[in-house]
């Protein structure tokens, strides 16, 4: 296929790329997330993600961007494009456990909670708020906006979102076998809290089982008066789905092949229900000659840190396929 599924017609002059920052008690339950080496370790990935991002290497701990098969983390993509680009990222600390090794804007939110047990995000109503400070900073010093994540187990607050929306939604994983039957599971539980306690609101739906990063992105997507691409994948069609709860304007999504790929993914048939139009990257992985990368294309991983938005940003700026796959392929040969 094509490297993108579709050519839109954007015009810009300040491009910006932002990732939000953020974590859920959701990643450390064992076996629902693969964003770090253990569970306990999926709270330390955004802030190496964004320290590996911002200067090309990891300093503050012993770790490599490659998960434990040798296939390079989202965020050496995004790392790559941003070399190619020439564009300085900027992150946002929506809610970590741990504090972030390079400069973020703050928005003073919290780690989320297990919404088995308890709302998951009290503070959503000022994390809304902030975001459209946020939003509308942003639109003072860009015109085009592509918006990333890392929130590992953020796949599992999504669906939770979803269905608590009325999704007829399934998602993603970073694992090749995406364990449903555990997300299913916590879904079950969540949303029988929802309905026990007559949560309909969009961000009511959020304070009980949302994560940091989506309050933040829909009062960014509220007040950012640019071009708004979300670079991700069902986290994202979740914000939307919040987005259009909230009868605000909609953004457009950019996020790789392999996510729309995922036979345990209704991808595509979210973003038609939310009403969202999604661009899908191709970087075609399994043909560049590294082991590493063509794990890609068997599921591990997809998408994550913006990755797939990154390449999207890089091809609207005038880089070629061939020269996108060849800085991405120089980047990981870097690291094994």
């Amino acid at each position: 296929m094509a490297f993108v599924s579709e050519t839109p017609d954007i015009h810009f002059t300040k491009p910006l790329f932002c990732g939000i920052l953020g974590n859920t008690l959701i990643s450390t339950v064992p076996g629902i997330s693969g964003a770090g080496p253990t569970p306990e370790k999926t709270l330390l990935t955004p802030v190496l993600d964004a320290e590996f991002i911002t200067c090309g290497q990891i300093t503050s701990l012993p770790f490599k961007p490659n998960t434990p098969t040798g296939c390079p983390t989202p965020a050496t993509i995004t790392r790559s494009m941003m070399e190619l680009t020439g564009i300085s990222p900027l992150f946002i600390n929506a809610g970590l456990r741990h504090p972030p090794t390079v400069p973020c804007l703050d928005v003073l939110g919290q780690v989320a909670g297990d919404p088995r047990y308890g709302d998951a995000v009290p503070a959503v109503n000022d994390l809304y708020m902030r975001g459209r400070m946020v939003g509308k900073f942003l639109s003072s010093m860009s015109d085009l906006l592509v918006l990333g994540e890392c929130v590992p187990g953020g796949t599992t607050t999504a669906l939770c979102v979803l269905r608590a929306l009325g999704y007829t939604a399934t998602v993603s994983s970073s694992f090749v076998n995406n364990p449903v039957t555990l997300k299913e599971e916590i879904c079950d539980q969540v949303l029988a809290r929802i309905k026990n306690e007559q949560v309909t609101k969009p961000l009511d739906v959020l304070r009980v089982t949302g994560d940091p990063m989506m309050p933040v992105a829909a009062g960014i997507a509220d007040s950012y008066t640019g071009t708004l691409v979300l670079a991700g994948g069902t986290q994202m069609l979740a914000v939307c789905g919040v987005i259009k709860a909230m009868n605000a304007c909609m953004p457009i999504i950019a996020t790789t092949s392999y996510v729309r790929d995922d036979p345990t993914a209704n991808v595509q048939e979210i973003a038609r229900q939310v009403g969202v139009t999604v661009y899908y990257v191709d970087p075609a992985f399994g043909d560049l000659g590294h082991a590493g990368l063509a794990r890609y294309c068997i599921g591990e991983v997809k998408e994550g840190m913006g990755a797939g938005g990154s390449m999207f940003l890089a091809y609207l700026m005038g880089h070629s396929p061939e020269e996108i796959r060849q800085k991405i392929l120089e980047t990981v040969n870097l690291y094994g």
